[in-house]
């Protein structure tokens, strides 16, 4: 019998869908298969199955292939790996690597307290073959790490990373209960995170309370962008609200608008508030002698963009050539100017430059200064 699994590695990890031909016997959840991963031969548990089905394998195979963009390791895998049961050796492995995993947890942290790093470590993962122990973590700054690094490779022997994840990824991983009392969308089935702006909430007309906006993560709710492309539509189809128009009923006003009515409220002039469709109010053929203002100094800012997340890898064999090149890093940070700046502010978008002199803004010509002096000297004898 042929099905649809999906498999998770660790406690925290995500879900990866794989297709399983277990014969007479199909797997059921909780029990433990084998699947050839971009890391290599992973051993996971199945949280769930489904019989196979076409269309459900191109979904999960498009939802597999956005995940492993998303984490950067896009590789030439296919999308829907095939996954056999385990067996018992491999089950064991499997159970001794989380054993090793909690082990590593606890001795990271512990380090971490130790070297007085500003760390929060967040989850570790031990691949099947101990080939190498991720630890994933956040900070809100730069940090040095090189000593944390030294400890895990001599404790361990083996290939160590640290990967700095974000406030959203830490909460995708963690998981918890939204304001909605479900829980979060990043931890059921999201993938990849969708940007979340203010403008998507004044769009939808909520209320602009930090508190009702903002995820367990302290960032803008993920589900604000779900219905953004009708909202989106509708304010493409309606016209500009406060705007005049001439219609063939005379001059109007338009007020509101309501995108669940799909209507608008206009104001004619020398009436009263009508609420109308928007087939009605194109049916009136409304035209606008204004020409539309140029973009705002806002709108024509560009965001600045963030830095990226630090990853950091380490072997046993070639630790002094990996950590070497944290030197150069925090020498070209020594150079930069440590002010910080606004993300999104002007500073941070248009640098202050000094002015140049240039044909409009001549300097003053010797004569002129000479002038100058004697008017002064002339001054000081007249006192």
């Amino acid at each position: 019998m042929k099905q649809t699994l999906g498999l998770r590695f660790s406690h925290y990890g995500q879900v990866l869908a794989c297709v399983c031909d277990a014969g007479d016997s199909p797997l059921a959840v909780g029990e433990k298969a084998m699947v050839y991963t971009d890391q290599g031969p992973n051993c996971g548990i199945v949280v769930w199955q489904r019989p196979w089905h076409e269309g459900m394998e191109q979904l999960l195979a498009e939802r597999n292939k956005a995940s492993a963009m998303e984490g950067g390791c896009a590789t030439g895998l296919p999308s829907m790996p095939e996954a056999r049961r385990a067996s018992k050796e491999e089950a064991r492995i499997s159970q001794d690597n989380a054993d090793l995993s909690e082990q590593a947890f606890e001795f990271c942290r512990m380090r971490i307290t130790a070297r007085g790093l500003e760390m929060k470590l967040v989850d570790v993962e031990v691949l099947y073959e101990r080939s190498k122990i991720i630890f994933y973590f956040t900070a809100p700054t730069r940090i040095d790490f090189r000593e944390l690094v030294k400890d895990l490779v001599h404790e361990y022997h083996t290939r160590i990373e640290l990967r700095q994840i974000g406030v959203r990824h830490e909460t995708q991983m963690i998981g918890a209960l939204g304001n909605c009392g479900m829980v979060c969308c990043c931890r059921r089935f999201l993938h990849r995170f969708a940007p979340v702006t203010i403008k998507m909430a004044k769009e939808q007309n909520l209320f602009l309370n930090p508190t009702k906006i903002s995820g367990i993560c302290g960032r803008l709710l993920c589900c604000l962008s779900y219905e953004q492309d009708n909202y989106d539509a509708f304010h493409h189809s309606c016209p500009k609200l406060g705007k005049r128009y001439k219609t063939d009923e005379g001059h109007m006003r338009v007020l509101r608008s309501n995108m669940f009515r799909n209507s608008i409220v206009v104001l004619p002039d020398g009436g009263q508030e009508t609420e109308m469709q928007l087939e009605d109010w194109v049916a009136l053929n409304p035209t606008r002698s204004e020409t539309a203002p140029p973009p705002s100094a806002e709108e024509q800012k560009t965001p600045v963009q963030n830095g990226s997340m630090m990853i950091v890898s380490a072997s046993p064999d070639t630790l002094d050539d990996d950590l070497a090149g944290l030197e150069d890093l925090e020498e070209e940070d020594s150079h930069a100017s440590r002010e910080p700046l606004m993300l999104g502010s002007e500073e941070a978008a248009h640098p202050r430059r000094r002015p140049r002199r240039d044909a409009q803004h001549p300097q003053p010509s010797a004569a002129v200064g000479h002038g100058s002096r004697h008017i002064q000297g002339a001054k000081s004898n007249t006192r």
